[in-house]
């Protein structure tokens, strides 16, 4: 008997021994690749930016079936409109609005999702958004202006107060989220590679890895083509490459 039990704990040992590299492998796969949500909030962005309706409306689906809340991907094109434009944004925003009513036709009963929930911080939006943008950069915002900042004072007030406090600020979203969006955005549209390499580097310090990154641009490469993902590619590569 003695020798049975010591036999199957020894079986027991091993077979945890041989599954636990698998488990934790599994895991580590898990963490190193773009959730079904999020790859959907990328190609949502990215034809919303491009203004390619006839593809986003099959993309709209596409992240409603994979479990997008209707205010995730209504917050994921409000989000965008504040890198390529209202046009855009609010072309998106009908274009959610009529296969909404199609789904809605078939039969479909798509999850609404929560609201923002509403703002209780009583600082101003200024310090709100600086804070806020300290958080994402992990650069402190108390130096003196330079740059466009300098030049035109008005457009730091812009995007401190709006965008990092308005948008960003928002829970429907993380930062994660938004990150990627815009990404998604300054990719698709071409010719704000600067602006993308900032945002890549807050996509690193807000937890997004090199592997996902990669991810990402295979996304932005199959999706809106070569030219696009190649550019982002250069970007991304740079990118790493100052961080080694």
């Amino acid at each position: 008997m003695k020798l049975f039990l010591k036999v199957s704990l020894t079986l027991l040992i091993a077979a945890i021994g041989t599954n636990a590299p698998v488990w934790a492998q599994q895991k580590n796969t898990m963490e190193k690749t773009l959730s079904s949500k999020q790859q959907n909030m990328v190609t949502i962005a990215a034809f919303t930016a491009k203004g390619d309706l006839t593809t986003l409306k099959t993309k709209l689906n596409s992240g409603l079936d994979a479990g997008l809340t209707v205010n995730q991907i209504k917050e994921v094109i409000v989000h965008l409109y504040a890198y390529c434009g209202f046009p855009r944004s609010i072309r998106g925003l009908q274009t959610l609005m009529t296969v909404l009513e199609e789904r809605k036709a078939k039969g479909i009963s798509d999850n609404q999702g929560p609201n923002a929930s509403p703002v209780k911080d009583e600082r101003s939006k200024y310090d709100r958004g600086k804070v806020i943008l300290e958080e994402l950069t992990g650069a402190s915002q108390d130096g003196p202006k330079t740059g466009y900042a300098a030049f035109a004072p008005e457009i730091e007030i812009f995007l401190k107060e709006h965008l990092f406090a308005d948008i960003f600020e928002r829970d429907v979203l993380t930062y994660t989220d938004r990150e990627l969006v815009t990404i998604a955005v300054l990719s698709s549209i071409g010719g704000a590679e600067p602006m993308l390499n900032s945002h890549m580097n807050i996509c690193l310090h807000v937890g997004l890895t090199s592997q996902q990154l990669r991810q990402f641009i295979g996304i932005i490469k199959s999706n809106i083509g070569a030219a696009a993902g190649n550019s982002a590619e250069s970007v991304l590569n740079e990118v790493l490459k100052n961080k080694k």
